[in-house]
């Protein structure tokens, strides 16, 4: 496609969360720094919120790599499950057989599954390695697997916790936690931050760092109204910026063209379903494109009298 033409390795704008293209904006550090300082104090609780398209699963990802070998992390990106079935999810990510287990049903098969996972969370306690569990998609847990999963985070020594739990999820997470019957789960969530998108002045920074991961080593790709409207079409979030920033690449490809500018983003978000109806802003650029022509016949005209 379009990577010969940018000289690039890879196609830098992809929506897989890739850790490598993790950016260090202001909200994204400041909530991996959050994380880091929770995980290492030993708090049991701590929970992450954005909105859809924000980051978050990048952040995981990022936090689990940025943990040393002194830590065990287990990672569930799908939370909708029942109790039972997320115990032994747990499980299988300590590590755990469970086969014996499956002779059992309903409440005893919990009861062995928490015991199972009591004396191997002690066993790696003895070893000296801490247990962080990461849920993903925390906003689609049941609220009897979030009270099952408090259950865990009583298990403790005289001075720590054996198990670390981190929750990610969008805004409706919060309603989720207001629930009367898991109140005392909320208590229990010691550190927490809101995922936002980037700022305005975060974008031509966010932009030029992907592309130079992928490998480009050019000048200036987006032109300056390339980069404005961008901003008004994604809000600045990320997903979205990758999503349009990928097309706007294609669409100066078909061009032959070494740069983008602004009828490339209009072309890539009118090809973006979630951005199709924003008429709205496409009149705001196309005003402020009359406006600069007309600066421009404005300059020209008074340069021609001058003359």
């Amino acid at each position: 496609m379009y990577l010969d033409h940018f000289d690039l390795k890879e196609f830098p704008f992809g929506i897989t969360p890739d850790t490598s293209y993790f950016f260090s904006s202001g909200a994204s550090q400041e909530a991996l720094n959050t994380l880091l300082i929770a995980a290492r104090t030993g708090e049991g609780f701590i929970k992450i919120t954005g909105e859809v398209g924000t980051g978050k699963t990048l952040l995981c990802r990022k936090l689990m790599a940025s943990l040393g070998p002194d830590f065990v992390v287990a990672y569930i990106p799908n939370p909708y499950l029942e109790p039972t079935a997320l115990f032994l999810e747990l499980a299988s990510e300590l590590g755990l057989d469970t086969s014996m287990l499956a002779h059992y049903q309903g409440h005893q098969q919990q009861h062995l599954l928490l015991k199972a996972l009591s004396l191997k969370l002690v066993d790696l306690t003895m070893e000296g390695r801490r247990v962080v569990v990461c849920l993903d998609e925390a906003q689609a847990m049941p609220i009897e697997t979030l009270e099952a999963l408090r259950l865990l985070t009583n298990l403790e020594t005289e001075k720590n916790k054996l198990l670390q739990v981190v929750i990610f999820g969008q805004p409706e997470l919060e309603e989720k936690l207001n629930h009367p019957s898991i109140r005392q789960l909320k208590q229990r969530i010691t550190f927490d931050y809101h995922l936002g998108p980037l700022s305005h002045a975060e974008l031509s920074y966010y932009l030029h760092h992907r592309m130079m991961v992928a490998g480009y080593r050019g000048g200036q790709l987006f032109s300056a109204t390339a980069m404005w409207l961008l901003k008004r079409k994604t809000k600045c979030i990320p997903r979205l910026i990758n999503i349009v920033a990928h097309k706007t690449l294609l669409s100066a490809f078909g061009k032959g063209k070494q740069s983008v500018d602004i009828w490339d983003v209009l072309a890539a978000s009118r090809d973006t379903a979630s951005l199709r109806n924003e008429r709205g802003i496409e009149k705001a650029a196309a005003a402020f494109l009359l406006f600069v022509l007309l600066g421009i016949c404005v300059a020209a005209y008074g340069w021609m009298n001058r003359l």
